[in-house]
């Protein structure tokens, strides 16, 4: 349980802020943008730009193609969708909670778009997309690698295999996954993948940025958008510039997180995110609640728990927002009510995970809810 783990990281204030995105920013992530104006086409700023690249690289732990777009992780799937994909393209999505139903409805917007559907909180099911695909010509699937509306994370290895076994182009919204969970992309076969800057980098949002195999940079066009036209991005990087004007302060934000990353070490966050999440599914089984999703693909980056009955949820979150000072997720579409979310990415360390539950437990107490274990919320 909590109270078995020891982080480094201390919180930066005396609030407890537990969104599964955006996450809480490091101070020094935020002095980053604090600094006057400067020429984006300036020699200064490509020195930036030619840093923020090799950085976003080890990111994604790719030595291929990268792009940064000023806009949120879903400008960057809209720039790889419209990159990859034409109108009278076939793409399967494959669909599981609120944000691959959303993928779905960017990609219907720029092709034709099939949805393959699992139920919330139950993992895409790969010999199911292995039949979709036997059973219909695809140029492309899409995933959402790690669906934070219902704290799951789908087995994007094994969908990565079944997709290139029908040499379709995989399409990943990792959005709540880089730099969060294990990342092979290359070697599982991913040809574009999209995180978003508010979420396991721990940057303040604004920015997104996509890898790309070599297949799917070379496969690229440019006449289905203009400002999210990737391979305007992607060209435009790699000689230290953007196709447009750039969001500068954000762009000086995102190189702080991403040294940060850098000096923590991409595998140690990724281990120490690990941690968190086992130590938070230890703490919600020891107060008597219950995972949303099926266990065995339950998320390392966010978490979702059942509201146990009679818990109502806006009086929930409003009891542990104004006298617990603890800020947490509710549920989306039709978990609203039924679920609160924590996300333990980024930044999250063990004092803030543990002061979080020590709020929720006083909060369910308040609320007149029986706890299996007095002090579980506590790390006692």
């Amino acid at each position: 349980m909590l109270g078995r783990l020891r982080g480094a990281m201390t919180d930066s204030g005396p609030d407890v802020f537990l969104l599964p995105g955006p996450v809480k920013t490091d101070p020094r992530v935020l002095q980053a943008m604090m600094r006057p104006a400067m020429n984006h086409r300036g020699a200064e700023f490509k020195e930036i730009l030619a840093e923020i690249r090799a950085l976003t690289q080890y990111l994604f732990g790719t030595k291929g193609k990268v792009a940064v777009l000023s806009g949120s992780g879903t400008a960057g799937l809209e720039a790889a969708v419209t990159g990859l994909l034409r109108k009278e393209d076939r793409v399967l999505n494959l669909v599981n909670g609120k944000f691959s139903q959303r993928f779905h409805e960017l990609a219907q917007v720029y092709a034709t778009a099939t949805p393959l559907s699992f139920e919330w909180g139950t993992a895409v099911n790969p010999k199911k997309v292995s039949g979709a695909l036997e059973a219909g010509s695809f140029r492309a699937v899409t995933v959402c690698w790690n669906e934070t509306s219902t704290g799951l994370t789908n087995p994007i290895a094994e969908i990565a295999k079944v997709v290139k076994d029908h040499d379709a182009f995989l399409i990943v919204d990792g959005i709540t996954a880089v730099a969060g969970l294990e990342n092979r992309m290359d070697a599982w076969g991913i040809d574009a993948l999209v995180m978003g800057s508010q979420k396991c980098l721990a940057a303040p949002p604004g920015l997104s940025a996509v890898a790309l195999s070599t297949e799917a940079y070379d496969s690229l066009h440019s006449d289905t958008s203009f400002y999210t036209d990737l391979k305007a991005h992607v060209d435009a990087l790699a000689k230290q510039d953007t196709p447009y004007t750039p969001a500068v302060p954000l762009f000086l934000a995102f190189r702080e997180a991403l040294r940060m990353l850098k000096e923590e070490g991409l595998e140690n966050r990724i281990a120490r995110t690990t941690r968190l999440a086992e130590a938070a599914r230890a703490t919600v089984d020891a107060l008597g609640l219950q995972l949303f999703p099926d266990p065995k693909f339950a998320s390392n980056t966010v978490t979702a728990i059942r509201y146990p009955a009679g818990v109502d949820d806006s009086v929930f979150r409003r009891i542990l927002r104004e006298k617990h000072r603890t800020t947490v997720a509710g549920g989306q579409d039709h978990l609203k009510g039924r679920i609160f979310r924590i996300g333990h990415m980024g930044i999250c360390s063990h004092e803030d995970l543990e002061a979080g539950f020590r709020s929720i437990e006083a909060t369910l107490r308040e609320m007149g809810h029986p706890i299996a274990h007095a002090g579980a919320g506590t790390g006692s």
